[in-house]
């Protein structure tokens, strides 16, 4: 019996051969640089008056609009709503059992959607928000999330579906 080459079909990686990049790391590559320097203004959430002024991330943004546009640069939008509101709302997304890419991820302290941080699922259990904490956006794993009071409680994920209400 051959044993096996380090070619062909049964060739194993190493770990100087190349892998296809994950979808982590081709999702967050794909955003412009505008996306990851927005700092965190708890004042400008979506349909605030600050925000229908002066559209954009450019002053700043909480955590729920910081997500809509992380969508919206990939063709998806969400309605102007807050947390809860989205967390009810059925027309345009669904609630899923497990995240995948571009998924909104609501965090809160307990179950209750009122007020839940919202973030962006980007692949390998992995969120990308805006994080009032550090100021900017982070890539946190969901137990960076549990470590934290006000984040411990994964509330959900939410799914838009597509051609919503």
């Amino acid at each position: 019996m051959r044993e096996p080459s380090d070619h062909g079909p049964t060739a194993r990686l190493s770990p100087s051969m190349p892998t296809a990049p994950s979808p982590l790391e081709t999702l967050t590559a794909r955003l412009p640089t505008e996306i990851w320097a927005t700092p965190y203004v708890g004042g400008r959430f979506p349909g605030s008056r600050a925000v229908t002024e002066r559209p954009g991330l450019t002053e700043g943004a909480n955590c729920q609009l910081f997500a809509y546009e992380v969508l919206g640069h990939f063709a998806l939008h969400v309605p102007a709503w807050r947390s809860s509101d989205l967390w009810a709302d059925t027309g345009h997304t669904e609630r899923v059992p497990v995240a995948r890419p571009l998924d909104l991820a609501l965090f809160n302290a307990g179950d209750d959607p009122w007020g839940a941080h919202v973030g962006v699922a980007v692949g390998e259990e992995r969120i990308l928000h805006l994080c009032a904490e550090v100021g900017r956006p982070a890539v946190w794993s969901l137990g960076e999330f549990a470590r934290r009071e006000r984040y411990r409680t994964l509330v959900g994920y939410k799914r838009l579906l597509p051609g919503g209400d």
